[in-house]
């Protein structure tokens, strides 16, 4: 019988799947869909990576406490569920209804903050989790600063990419949030093969594609599509391992997305689809090479966005205008 103990232990072995009818021309672009994580996105490797290591220095029997924009939150519910730890998730108020839901259905309690803040401000999604968690002797995991959210992608999602793709990989393309996917998986691919391009992607708003093409910070914006791009230099960034950095803006993430469900059936997030207009600017020049997307999360978080008609007529993306 094949019968796992726990959930956990369906994290990790996504399917990598072929873009067919998005693409222009005959290219080879590939979707790796961590949706298929039983948390639902590519969060789950990282949020158990970091409490399996943190249980190994004490932290049974402590609470959890993190900041999320959502995708962290509920993979650290789900596996608090399983554990048996309380949690407590510090999440922006931009972020979806359906993901501040779900981290609930978990049993974890949800602290919304403001968004439109300084990442200083006492009154950020950060500064409030460091708060809560000191205020309760909690655990903190950090995960835009923990070394280990680097480390999970470099011993698990980036072996598993290079064996999966048999090696024959060209161009890693990843959104870059708390910079741990394409940082370990990148680290990773690049001394299999030092010839692999590793290919972030950055929101209009964010301060990484500035900082990483000049050197300066500006001053970030806030932006609709969630889990990717940030307003400080996360530490979970290793820009050492990134060879470039394609911008993309909301509309274009979302309408992509959209497209992304009706052409390839892939029901996938807001970042996904920005990942793939990256990709497909890349593969503008790179005909002949294997290009690799990570697909984030699930379209399900975003039901009542990206969506839905009415938001994204609100808000000036809907498809007739483009």
């Amino acid at each position: 019988m094949q019968i796992f103990n726990d959930v956990t232990e369906l994290i990790g072995n996504t399917p990598i799947v072929r873009i067919n009818k998005v693409v222009q021309g005959k290219v080879n672009i590939f979707a790796k869909l961590e949706f298929f994580n039983p948390g639902g996105s590519i969060k789950d490797r990282m949020a158990l990576f970091i409490l399996n290591e943190a249980e190994k220095k004490g932290l049974n029997g402590k609470e959890i406490v993190e900041n999320s924009s959502g995708n962290t939150g509920a993979a650290l519910a789900m596996i608090s569920a399983v554990k048996g730890y309380k949690t407590t998730i510090t999440i922006p108020d931009k972020m979806s209804s359906e993901k501040v839901e779900l981290i609930k259905a978990f049993g974890a309690q949800v602290v919304v903050t403001k968004t439109d803040v300084p990442y200083d401000s006492e009154e950020s999604y950060y500064s409030v989790a460091r708060r809560i968690s000191k205020e309760r002797g909690a655990f903190y995991p950090d995960q835009y600063n923990n070394p280990d959210n680097i480390k999970c992608h470099y011993e698990t999602t980036g072996p598993e990419i290079w064996r999966q793709m048999e090696g024959k990989i060209d161009i890693l393309i990843a959104g870059i949030g708390t910079g741990g996917t394409i940082s370990g998986a990148g680290k990773y691919l690049k001394e299999m093969n030092p010839k692999v391009k590793v290919i972030g992607v950055d929101p209009e708003g964010s301060i990484f594609y500035d900082y990483f093409k000049s050197g300066k910070i500006i001053e970030p914006h806030t932006y609709k599509v969630e889990g990717i791009g940030e307003d400080y230099l996360v530490k979970a960034v290793d820009f050492s391992v990134i060879d470039d950095i394609i911008r993309v803006n909301d509309k274009e993430s979302f309408l992509m997305a959209r497209r992304l469900a009706r052409e390839e059936g892939i029901f996938a997030g807001g970042s996904s689809g920005s990942a793939m207009v990256a990709a497909l600017r890349v593969a503008a020049n790179n005909k002949n090479k294997n290009i690799l997307s990570i697909f984030p999360d699930s379209g399900y978080r975003y039901m009542s966005k990206i969506y839905n008609d009415e938001w994204m007529e609100k808000y000036g993306f809907s498809e007739e205008e483009a």
